[in-house]
């Protein structure tokens, strides 16, 4: 969208002494006063931590110099408007400090960078200080830990707010890549007429972490691949894949496409998915004696809808694996008849398109073209475009975010439906999982999924980001 007035003129962040505000939403806030985006509005910190304004300036300044240094003259504009509310988010007073800081502004943004159980309590005390009233809420994942619950939280926030002012946020909605998948598609003609069943073979989406827990195994061990990655970033990947065209550009056009995908995606049958735990996860501290919690999962499905009835969808999500890679793959149907020379299996390579979504975003076209020499013989070739070359250093997806609720651009955040319907996926997994399998670190997953790629051809190597 072309730069718009920021309606928003106050943002408030709970829990501004955590790990989140620090390594992600500070920076962002700092890059958006370098933008000159935040039109002078405050910044109010709230959090238990029994801090005063000068100590949040210092521990802002510290979170945003470690990502990269800082211009005085930025710096002096911003540090004045940053202040601080300190107490317990279950008593009033914390909200009455709120109150006073925002004395004349109408129109605050509350982010909520807090476990979902305070959700209700910080809700519920906005509203008894008449807080509410014109505002705008930003709630992190996870939204929720099964279906029931992330609807018990979407009627707390829908008490006081509608949902158009409710903003879910998914950060892998603010990268560039993610969102290339929708332009790649949809503004090149070349792709639509065979992005359906009688062109495409099988989809894989690979969301792999070459680490363990790295220090989160304590959180980890409440939730799982199947709640971290599974439930959310991967249905919204294969959502984009999978969508039809919305009818316009609007933030509601662009989710309802996203909603009917996962209405004809069928609840996951706990039979059809592989759930792993690498060896010396439950020794990590933290994690629960015994722990069956996944550190893996992967799964096939298929998509009731006349685009792709009949097309197998493979995903996988996993820790501890080989590489870290965050991929698409699409791959092509096979030729019909090979009469190349030196073919010896009278079946040629399939195309395939591989969507890089990681930390070295780009598009690979896999085609095959002919070897040097007199006889017809056939070779892989790549067709290769790196993100990052072409267009340089994108927006961290945070910052993106931040100034997208600002201006109440919906398009990249979670919608109630939507939410409901993630959960409706893969709810029967969560209720009735089966038991984990245990892998070795660096290798992908336990041997059933291995073997559940090979009914498909076998699963494609990520590249190594």
């Amino acid at each position: 969208m072309p730069d718009a007035p920021i309606d928003t003129d106050a943002l408030v962040l709970f829990g501004a002494s955590g790990d989140l505000a620090k390594k992600k939403i500070f920076p962002s806030i700092y890059r958006l006063e370098e933008r000159q985006r935040l039109n002078g509005m405050p910044i109010v910190g709230v959090a238990s931590s029994p801090w005063d304004d000068p100590t949040m300036r210092s521990y802002v300044k510290e979170s945003i110099e470690a990502k990269h240094p800082t211009d005085p003259a930025v710096w002096s504009a911003l540090e004045p408007r940053l202040t601080y509310c300190s107490g317990d988010y279950r008593q009033d007073d914390i909200y009455g400090q709120l109150a006073d800081h925002l004395q004349g502004r109408e129109h605050p943004l509350f982010y909520l960078a807090i476990p979902p159980v305070l959700f209700e309590e910080v809700v519920e005390g906005l509203a008894r200080h008449n807080l509410v009233e014109g505002a705008k809420v930003v709630v992190e994942k996870p939204f929720g830990r099964d279906r029931k619950s992330a609807r018990e939280l979407n009627d707390v926030l829908h008490r006081h707010f509608p949902e158009q002012s409710i903003f879910r946020i998914d950060h892998y909605l603010g990268k560039d890549a993610i969102e290339n998948i929708l332009v790649f598609r949809f503004a090149n003609t070349l792709l639509e007429p065979v992005w359906n069943r009688n062109f495409i073979a099988k989809i894989e989406v690979t969301i792999a972490e070459d680490f363990g827990t790295a220090g989160r195994a304590k959180y980890y061990d409440t939730a799982g691949a199947l709640r971290d990655i599974m439930q959310n970033h991967m249905l919204e990947i294969v959502a984009l894949l999978a969508m039809e065209p919305p009818v316009s550009s609007t933030g509601d056009a662009l989710r309802d496409e996203k909603v009917k995908v996962y209405r004809q995606i069928r609840t996951f049958d706990p039979n059809r998915v592989v759930r792993g735990q690498y060896r010396g996860y439950i020794d990590e501290p933290g994690v629960e004696y015994g722990s069956d919690t996944e550190t893996f999962v992967a799964l096939q499905f298929e998509i009731d809808s006349w685009r792709w009835s009949g097309v197998p969808w493979l995903v996988r999500t996993g820790k501890n694996m080989p590489v870290s890679a965050t991929e698409a793959v699409v791959e092509f149907n096979r030729p019909p008849r090979i009469f190349f020379a030196g073919d010896t299996t009278g079946t040629s390579p399939s195309n395939h398109l591989r969507f890089r979504l990681g930390a070295d975003p780009g598009i690979n076209l896999q085609l095959s073209a002919k070897t040097s020499g007199d006889r017809l013989a056939t070779h892989p070739v790549d067709l290769e475009v790196t993100q990052d070359a072409l267009f340089g250093d994108s927006e961290e997806p945070y910052e993106r975010l931040l100034e997208d609720a600002m201006e109440g651009d919906m398009r990249r955040f979670g919608r109630a439906d939507a939410t409901d319907e993630q959960w409706r996926i893969v709810q029967q997994v969560v209720d009735h999982p089966s038991p984990v399998q245990l892998y070795e670190q660096g290798t992908w997953g336990p041997q059933a999924a291995i073997e559940m790629g090979q009914l498909y051809g076998g699963w494609h190597d990520p590249k190594r980001e």
